[in-house]
């Protein structure tokens, strides 16, 4: 091995698995955890994200990470990758869902089904190499943000078909 060998390795990224929450919130932010950028940054990169993955890759990057961390990779080790994926995202609802319930003191089984089409969304968009990086920032912004709303609209039609409050 030269020297050159040594140098090219010492500088090429670590996995994300390895980083810690503030390597990973500055690598997806651009900024340090805590700073007052940090939330324009992640709207800005998030709704510019060139795919609906790279968009999830910038949103809530702490929420990101412990999801990464502790349900995605534990998941991947004995699922397909996109179905490992899909129940993060399952996973998340959940989360957000027993938010929702503790909060409400009533049941709620709203952000299941719509982060599950988010998750489905994701896979497809990966599945089918759908990229619109090269559209300018406003489209991006524009098609990521249809994209949320047309699953959240699916949810809300079929919590009203099947009666769910």
């Amino acid at each position: 091995m030269t020297a050159q060998d040594t140098n090219l390795r010492t500088i090429q990224p670590k996995p994300w698995q390895r980083l810690t929450l503030a390597e990973y919130v500055r690598r997806r932010n651009g900024v340090p955890l805590g700073d007052s950028r940090s939330l324009r940054n992640m709207l800005i990169r998030s709704f510019g994200a060139g795919s609906f993955g790279q968009f999830w890759q910038y949103w809530n990057p702490i929420f990101g990470y412990g999801l990464g961390k502790y349900v995605y990779s534990p998941l991947q080790r004995f699922l397909p990758p996109a179905v490992a994926l899909v129940m993060t995202f399952i996973i998340s609802g959940g989360i957000h869902d027993l938010v929702t319930m503790a909060i409400r003191r009533s049941t709620a089984f709203f952000f299941i089904p719509w982060f599950f089409l988010l998750g489905v969304g994701v896979v497809i968009g990966r599945g089918l190499n759908i990229d619109f990086s090269e559209r300018p920032w406003l489209v991006r912004s524009a098609i990521n943000l249809s994209y949320m709303l047309v699953c959240l609209a699916i949810t809300l039609l079929a919590r009203q078909q099947f009666g769910i409050s």
